[in-house]
């Protein structure tokens, strides 16, 4: 009986916010000491140990002051003067697709296109005949002269199997010739608006690659993947995601598979928080069963709504208002979603209406353009609406994300990979305001990071190295591409904790080393905050800690 007085008391310390209190009457579960924790909480920047109980986080301060909390039961972690941050959240990612791909054919680092083919021969011949294959993220940029990838180039080494493997950004994607026949496409077929079939021009005949809208001519021929696959894949992504030290995660194309990630979560097998968004054209349906965003609890909610503006600057689809120049027949493609003209500005004012949360990708920069003035038609203030990518931005539109309180959800390892042909792409001048981290914190813009897993990898060491040095992957900008616009370390930490936690409006519950927060923590091998910058990308995980529980542990 006095156990369970001490309980129902101690569980009323908490539920009023007297923590330590609680702490002190009930020892942790769980203390990790002698840490230099970068808190990511104003009022006690750093700080030496955290007490947790349950799943939340009861008590900060001294190793001395938090060990004397503990009885013989807590469990107790001696970081050994090691770096402790907030668990990192993810403002986008694709997450089932994520896991299937950490299974799929992996092309990413293949730099020819002779390589490509070799890779995707040897894994055919691992599968049954006729399974399709997908995944490859592959990077024509890459390879001697940048040419495109053809169906003539892989046809030999996958006669069996229907192919069809996109480029990293996911943006456009290389079939083979059985998959053109499966889906029926030949000479003649009509690009859709938002797409384009790319042909030969001598020819006529469909290359294999297709962009944007297009892909779904070849994508809807894919058998989907069963519930049990789907499964598998998700748990496959939330070990992987603990790996890293990514406790949340933001998923951008989760849709109708939250079941699967409810499945995982009834088992006990979830070791990520998961937002799942659905597409906006599908708004009606969580209007119609009477969501609000966001919905659920701490481990799975929904009530945001995706949508696509226009494409990618890798697949010259991104829309400019100038002419790309090694393109210059094109400004890139507003998306499918875009049309009827005036359909993206219904969509938007019903779902906000229906107080559901609006996120839009936008890369080029009429894109961006076009969603601020949409979102400022609508009226933006206080709904978090966001832009997704905000890559390439004209200045006098940088200041209008603080302004009408659009929040720029962006992907700094982007920088690293993009900065190394996008001057290609649109010069020197119009690349000064790509990836403007700098400028937009400086105008007061709350910046949100992520990864775009599938697209980048999913480690936020990576992204946190990029945002910081602005070095590019293929070592030529050793002093950062347009290094005007870096940031520091803590400002890059800060958008991958606080600033995606206010994305998803959960800053009440996450993101900082805070008293009464979710214990959601990492602890890396070596302090990022006090090492060169360009040793950032080598750090690791060593524990990480999600919802009180260790869930990876090196």
């Amino acid at each position: 009986m006095r156990q369970l007085c001490v309980l129902i008391i101690a569980t009323f310390l908490c539920m009023t916010a007297n923590l330590r209190a609680a702490a002190e009457l009930l020892a942790p579960d769980l203390i990790i000491y002698n840490a230099r924790a970068h808190t990511m909480d104003a009022s006690h920047p750093v700080v030496e140990a955290v007490a947790v109980l349950g799943k939340r986080i009861v008590a900060i301060g001294s190793s001395a002051e938090i060990r004397a909390l503990a009885n013989s039961k807590t469990q107790q972690i001696d970081a050994q003067g090691k770096l402790l941050v907030p668990g990192f959240n993810d403002a986008h990612v694709h997450f089932l697709s994520g896991g299937f791909q950490l299974s799929n054919v992996d092309l990413r680092d293949a730099q020819t296109p002779e390589e490509l083919a070799r890779r995707l021969g040897a894994f055919a011949a691992k599968l049954p005949k006729g399974t399709w294959i997908e995944g490859g993220d592959w990077d024509h940029e890459s390879w001697p002269g940048a040419p495109l990838p053809t169906r003539e180039m892989i046809d030999a080494m996958t006669r069996d199997h229907p192919v069809f493997v996109s480029r990293l950004d996911g943006h456009m994607a290389l079939a083979n010739s059985v998959a053109l026949r499966l889906a029926g496409i030949t000479k003649g077929v009509h690009s859709p608006e938002g797409g384009l079939i790319v042909t030969n021009r001598e020819t006529g005949e469909p290359t294999g690659i297709f962009k944007d809208a297009a892909m779904s001519l070849i994508s809807r021929q894919i058998p989907e993947a069963n519930f049990q696959q789907k499964l598998a894949a998700a748990k496959a992504a939330s070990e992987h995601a603990a790996s890293l030290g990514v406790t949340s995660v933001q998923d951008m194309s989760a849709g109708l598979d939250v079941s699967v990630y409810q499945e995982l979560l009834r088992r006990g097998e979830l070791k990520t928080r998961i937002y799942a968004m659905n597409p906006l054209p599908a708004w009606k349906r969580l209007a119609d069963a009477g969501l609000r965003a966001p919905f659920g609890n701490d481990m799975l909610r929904v009530g945001g709504l995706k949508a696509f503006s226009d494409g990618s600057l890798g697949s010259t689809t991104a829309w400019f208002f100038e002419s790309y120049y090694d393109a210059t027949d094109t400004k890139g493609l507003p998306a499918g979603e875009m049309f009827p003209e005036g359909v993206m500005r219904e969509r938007v004012q019903a779902a906000a209406g229906a107080q559901l949360h609006v996120m839009i990708h936008a890369i080029g920069d009429h894109a961006n353009n076009y969603i601020l003035n949409l979102y400022e038609q609508v009226g933006a203030r206080d709904r978090r609406f966001r832009i997704e990518h905000a890559q390439h931005l004209r200045a006098d539109d940088i200041p209008r994300f603080s302004a009408l309180g659009v929040i720029p959800s962006m992907q700094p390892y982007h920088c690293a990979d993009d900065g190394r042909w996008a001057e290609k792409r649109i010069g020197h001048e119009r690349a000064k305001t790509t990836y403007a981290f700098r400028s937009l914190l400086d105008s007061g813009a709350k910046l949100a990071f992520g990864s775009d897993w599938t697209v980048a990898p999913l480690n936020p060491l990576l992204g946190i190295h990029a945002a910081v040095t602005r070095q590019t992957l293929d070592g030529k900008n050793p002093g950062g591409w347009i290094p005007e616009q870096k940031i520091t370390v803590h400002e890059a930490v800060y958008a991958y904790t606080m600033g995606s936690a206010c994305a998803e409006f959960a800053e009440a519950d996450k993101g900082s080393i805070t008293p009464g927060k979710l214990a959601d923590l990492v602890l890396l091998d070596r302090d990022i905050f006090q090492i060169p910058a360009d040793e950032i990308k080598t750090a690791t995980v060593i524990t990480t800690v999600s919802d009180g529980k260790i869930v990876f542990s090196r």
